[in-house]
């Protein structure tokens, strides 16, 4: 417990640091570029292989070659508005392929390996451009999806019964997706009323791309854990001890920050502005 809240407690520092202490684009690029070839190499572990070793070398070589599309639509925003459509358009695939979970995984071939490189680095990139908003947008989106994730887990606990996906996550209940709803929909409603100068139909859309935001962050957990138990493997990987992989702490922002972003952008487009 204690080595869980330590790694905790530095990754928040490090988050933080490179999202406030500085205005200067560098730190959080570095910091994106580090996570997505990280993420890369975990997601390469993942997927399905000839043998039960895995080959170190291609794994490094897959980490790296997502860290340098990552970096390739950091800098070029054409290129990450595509990987977001793209990104959303498998994440409504995959629910689907959550749904009937195992008695379909034809999803589980080499294509995954491609599928990881759109959604790891679509996701990297909405993180950054929410932050390139406002380091205070990401922070939203942060709390939205660890609310929503908190809410979930204490409603569930207490009053969970009907599994969501008991095949996928036996944990998660459809009642603690309720409360998670509940917590998020909270959090949108104190940041409305506090920090947004909207029109009511503007207010609506927000609040309404808030609410996707959270049904893609389940998704996100719920596909990652899909993924993980039938490569037969627990954690994503070993670098953030008491935590598992980079991928295990951001399964469910791989779904929600491109719908996020992708929302933020087309509500700038229509004249809302956040």
């Amino acid at each position: 417990m204690l080595e869980r809240i330590i790694t905790a407690l530095v990754l928040v520092a490090v988050v933080l640091s490179c999202m406030f202490a500085t205005k200067s684009q560098y730190p959080m690029l570095a910091l994106m570029i580090i996570a997505a070839g990280v993420a890369g190499y975990e997601w390469f572990k993942l997927m399905p292989k000839k043998s039960q070793h895995v080959n170190k070398i291609k794994a490094y070589a897959f980490g790296a070659v997502t860290a340098l599309i990552s970096g390739a639509a950091l800098y070029f925003q054409d290129i990450a508005l595509i990987l977001w459509a793209a990104a959303i358009l498998l994440w409504i695939i995959s629910i689907y392929w959550v749904k009937v979970y195992p008695e379909y995984d034809g999803w589980y071939n080499l294509g995954l390996n491609g599928i990881g490189l759109i959604l790891i680095s679509s996701a990297v990139t909405a993180i950054f451009s929410v932050w390139d908003t406002s380091p205070w947008w990401l922070m939203y989106l942060f709390l939205l999806v660890w609310g929503a994730d908190s809410g979930a887990y204490f409603v569930g606990r207490k009053l969970g019964r009907k599994k969501l996906a008991p095949d996928v996550s036996p944990n998660k209940s459809v009642e603690g997706l309720y409360g998670g709803i509940f917590t998020a929909a909270i959090i949108v409603l104190v940041v409305q009323y506090f920090y947004l100068d909207l029109t009511v139909t503007q207010h609506i859309l927000f609040l309404l791309l808030s609410i996707v935001t959270v049904f893609g962050s389940v998704l996100g957990d719920l596909f990652e854990s899909m993924i993980k138990r039938r490569a037969g493997i627990k954690d994503s990987g070993r670098i953030l001890p008491g935590h598992g992989g980079v991928l295990d702490r951001i399964d469910s922002l791989l779904a929600a920050a491109p719908i996020f972003a992708a929302g933020v952008y087309i509500l700038k487009l229509i004249g809302v502005d956040l």
